[in-house]
């Protein structure tokens, strides 16, 4: 419920919450899984948000060998992957960098960390030496990036209220048989 005086006040299981500027809180939890909710003061939920997307996000790339992360839009290699990458924010942004400077090289820009592989072979071999890590560190980045889009909406809307008790007993749920 939003008070009539402040819409960034809600009230959320008899507990007012102020979640400050909404739309800093989305921008700062987009850039930074948590970053929001840490902004509106929400600490254990920023912790754990920070520590399960970013500790989700780190093994994927472990098991892709660092090299799941990557932008591509050539018609061999279609990255769509990072679209959902990205909802990370800036642990991902390397390599929206590699692809706007269209670097692939070990020598350019940031070394080629997040870059593209430079040639199909190259993605090939990507693929053999992690043998199935490379797409299940794809899976791990890309379910990172869309679980901040779930911690973004959190720190934009607020928690849902859940009925308490005294609303259950206008409400009794009904027996089962």
């Amino acid at each position: 419920m939003t008070s009539p005086q402040n819409n960034s006040i809600i009230e959320a299981d008899g507990l007012q919450i102020d979640l400050k500027n909404r739309t800093l809180a989305g921008i700062l939890a987009f850039l930074w899984p948590g970053a929001g909710h840490w902004y509106q003061g929400r600490y254990g939920k920023a912790g754990l948000f920070s520590t399960c997307i970013l500790g989700l996000f780190m093994v994927g790339m472990v098991l892709g060998g660092g090299r799941v992360v990557y932008a591509s839009w050539d018609p061999q290699d279609y990255r769509w992957h990072y679209v959902l990458q990205a909802g990370v924010g800036i642990p991902a942004a390397p390599a929206a960098i590699q692809w706007f400077f269209e670097s692939d090289s070990e020598s350019s820009l940031l070394r080629g960390w997040m870059a593209r592989p430079a040639t199909m072979g190259v993605l090939s071999d990507w693929h053999k030496e992690t043998s199935a890590g490379f797409d299940l560190g794809t899976l791990f980045t890309m379910v990172a990036g869309l679980l901040n889009v779930l911690v973004i909406f959190d720190a934009v809307a607020g928690p849902m209220a859940i009925p308490g008790h005294e609303s259950r007993k206008k409400n009794p749920l009904p027996e089962s048989t």
